[in-house]
């Protein structure tokens, strides 16, 4: 097995091996989750596997999730089919971390590109553990203790109708996370705010707030700031696909970005979440 670090902060290429046999051999496996929490995002090129493959990798780190808008696989439950062929505006390009809106967020994720476009259609990753620690000492006691809301309905839900939209917000309730969340492998500490994130619920206190306009526009400056760390290219690796490649990502400690530049090309990927634990 080869490691090669595609930057300082995030990301490596992983070759000499194959996912499917990753699935089954035990060491091999603890040698890629290893990897996993060191590099934040893996990738594995012309990995030729079968579905019931990759579904059966993704499981090695836990049960899967389903998706209650893109649905799963029929043969393969937990296996996403991510088919923009007809789609000029998919949610994937923006900075996110992967169900944010659920109680528990998935761990992570196992995406493999089925077919691509010659040109574009890139995936960007951030190192959101990066983005906490160079973050302003200031800002830092600031946003110390601090929670915020995260939501699917104004996400998927926007383009639903009234009812739709309604019914899927009863089905997945908005949620309240730490906006400074810990690793619960390494015990790092990760900035927790992306795109499904929609207002802090305890920022509103005599330390905050001296007058209305601390709290509104203050409160929501103060959360945009903190979402614009994802776009810091620093912090980022961006990866260029090719047909049977495969990555691996921490949901946890990164954030990611589909960039929207192949229409009317199609993209197909597919995807396996795999479901995490209460942030803390």
């Amino acid at each position: 097995m080869m490691v090669e670090k595609l930057t300082r902060c995030i990301g490596a290429v992983v070759s000499g091996l194959h996912l499917g046999e990753a699935s089954r051999n035990d060491a091999l496996f603890a040698e890629i989750k290893a990897l996993l929490l060191k590099h934040r995002v893996l990738f594995f090129r012309n990995q030729d596997i079968t579905r019931a493959e990759h579904v059966a990798f993704a499981s090695r780190f836990g049960d899967l999730e389903t998706h209650p808008v893109a649905g799963s696989h029929p043969d393969h439950p937990g296996l996403v089919q991510v088919y923009n062929a007809d789609q000029k505006r998919p949610y994937e390009n923006n900075y996110h971390t992967d169900g944010l809106w659920r109680p528990t967020p998935p761990m992570g994720a196992v995406l493999r590109c089925i077919e691509c476009p010659e040109e574009g259609g890139d995936t960007i990753w951030v190192n959101m553990v990066e983005a906490y620690r160079r973050l302003p000492d200031d800002i830092k006691r600031r946003i110390d203790g601090l929670r915020a809301k995260s939501s699917i309905e104004h996400s998927f839900g926007a383009v639903m109708s009234p009812e739709e939209r309604a019914n899927l917000a009863r089905k997945n309730p908005e949620v309240e996370h730490p906006v400074v969340r810990t690793h619960p492998e390494t015990g790092e500490k990760i900035l927790y705010v992306g795109s499904f994130t929609t207002h802090f619920v305890n920022y509103h206190t005599p330390e905050n707030v001296r007058f209305g306009l601390d709290k509104n526009p203050g409160a929501g400056l103060l959360l945009q700031y903190l979402q614009s760390q994802a776009s810091v290219p620093e912090y980022q690796v961006r990866y260029r696909w090719r047909p049977n490649d495969v990555a691996v990502w921490d949901n946890r400690a990164t954030q990611h970005y589909a960039v929207m530049d192949y229409w009317p090309a199609p993209r197909k990927m597919e995807r396996a979440g795999i479901i995490g634990d209460k942030p803390f």
